[in-house]
């Protein structure tokens, strides 16, 4: 009769912080992902407005100021990552978000829809609880101007890059690919 109990409480324990990782992952996205089509949006205004040169500030300065008044708003950190970072001073990911976005990449070839991909779990950090939560940037669009394939590029716009980006590394990418994800560190 013990061995059940213990069993039936190990088990409720599990099923209890499972309830709760889903919980904070949904007031996560519920928080942070809007962030994302408002970036994509204001992206696709100025490419059409004032070219794809024009762009790039607000993938530089537009994207981040928009996450970090999220970020000011919830108290959470937010940012963009990437294996192929464009901007290495914001967007590298530290070891548990290059891990993710790797497992991200496997999930994506093993047919899972790339829009879809995330994770979040409870991590220990400098002796307090925080939920990190990673999100699937998929590449679209108006993302293949600056970070498709090199050749298919604008030469002005390789130039203006560079000389933003001086040791750039995203490029190549595909439609549909995981150009990168957001990441969030949530203190609870």
């Amino acid at each position: 009769m013990f061995r059940i109990a213990v069993a039936l409480t190990v088990g409720l324990a599990g099923f209890a912080q499972a309830q709760d990782l889903e919980s904070l992952k949904l007031d996560t996205r519920k928080n942070a992902l809007p962030v994302l089509p408002k970036v994509v949006a204001m992206m696709q205004e100025t490419v059409a407005d004032k070219g794809t040169v024009a762009a790039i500030p607000v993938c530089k300065e537009a994207a981040p100021q928009l996450l970090k008044e999220q970020s000011d708003k919830t108290g959470w950190a937010m940012s963009r990552v990437s294996l192929k970072t464009r901007n290495q001073a914001k967007g590298t990911p530290d070891v548990w978000e290059a891990r993710q976005l790797a497992d991200f990449n496997i999930r994506a070839a093993n047919g899972e829809k790339v829009e879809t991909l995330e994770v979040g779990e409870i991590q220990t950090v400098n002796g307090k609880p925080v939920f990190r939560y990673m999100r699937a940037i998929p590449v679209g669009d108006v993302c293949l101007k600056c970070h498709g394939p090199v050749e298919a590029i604008e030469p002005a716009l390789l130039q203006a890059l560079a000389t933003h980006y001086p040791q750039d590394k995203a490029f190549g990418y595909a439609k549909g690919q995981i150009r990168g994800a957001l990441t969030v560190k949530r203190p609870l």
